[in-house]
C-alpha cells in the first residue's frame, strides 16, 4: 500500500476515525555537479490530497448507482503558503483549494455542506494532527454547478523537521571518484533514510469520507 492510500484509509476511515509541494523548488534532494548530493529540502512540508479523497458522491435514497446520484464534488486548485518561523519554532502552512460541485436536480435554490479535514502526517503514515472543517457550495435555481474556496492551517515543529547535522553531513558531503563510498548512495544506508523519513512531513487536505465513500471511490 502507498503513501498515499495509506494516508486515505488513516485519515477517513470511520473505524479509525498528485502531490502538490508547498515549497517545491526548495523540498527536494538532488545530484550535485561531480561526486555528492546537495540538500535542498526546505521544512516546508509538501501538501496533497490522499488517493480517493478528493472527490465525494452523495446519493439519493440507499442505492449506488448512477441514476442515483444527488450531488458530486471535487477538490481542486490546491495551494500553499509556508512560514517558517525560527523565533516560535514552528512552521505553519496555510492551504486552500477550491470545490467544484454539481447537481442532478437543479429546481429551486439549495445548499449543501461537506466535511473536509487538513492533516498533518509524518514519515509517510503517522498522522500529527487532524483538523475537520466545512465548505458549502451554494446552487441557485435551475444551475446545476455551484463553486467555493475553502482553506486551513497546519503547524509543524521546526526542530523535528529539520534533519540532524551529521545527517545532513552524510547527504552532502562531497566525495572524490577514488574515495571508497563514492559509489554508494547515502540515501540507502537505512540510518540515513529512517532520519530523512523522521524529518519529513505532508499536510494533506481531503473530504471527511466514511468507509462507504471510501470503497465507492477506490472502486471507480
Amino acid at each position: 500500500m502507498n503513501a498515499r492510500r495509506l494516508a486515505a484509509t488513516v485519515l477517513c476511515s470511520a473505524a479509525t476515525l498528485a502531490l502538490l509541494s508547498g515549497c517545491k523548488s526548495e523540498g527536494e534532494i538532488v545530484v550535485n555537479s561531480g561526486v555528492g548530493i546537495t540538500a535542498v529540502r526546505s521544512r516546508c512540508p509538501a501538501v496533497g490530497i490522499p488517493d480517493y479523497t478528493g472527490d465525494i458522491t452523495l446519493f439519493r435514497g440507499a442505492a449506488k448507482t448512477a441514476d442515483a446520484i444527488d450531488v458530486v464534488a471535487s477538490m481542486t486548485d490546491v495551494r500553499a503558503q509556508c512560514s517558517d518561523d525560527a523565533a516560535n519554532q514552528k512552521v505553519y502552512t496555510n492551504v486552500t483549494f477550491k470545490v467544484r460541485g454539481q447537481r442532478s436536480d437543479t429546481s429551486g435554490a439549495r445548499q449543501v455542506t461537506l466535511p473536509y479535514f487538513v492533516s498533518v502526517l509524518q514519515g509517510g503514515s503517522a498522522v500529527i494532527s487532524k483538523r475537520v472543517g466545512q465548505v458549502t457550495l451554494n446552487f441557485a435555481d435551475g444551475e446545476a454547478r455551484a463553486e467555493a474556496t475553502a482553506s486551513g492551517g497546519a503547524h509543524v515543529d521546526r526542530a523535528a523537521a529539520t534533519l540532524p547535522e551529521d545527517v545532513r553531513d552524510r547527504i552532502t558531503r562531497k566525495r572524490s571518484a577514488g574515495d571508497a563510498d563514492a559509489a554508494l548512495d547515502p540515501l540507502a544506508d537505512p540510518t540515513v533514510k529512517a532520519a530523512v523519513a523522521r524529518a519529513s512531513f505532508e499536510v494533506l487536505v481531503g473530504f471527511q469520507l466514511n468507509d462507504d465513500q471510501i470503497t465507492y471511490n477506490a472502486r471507480r
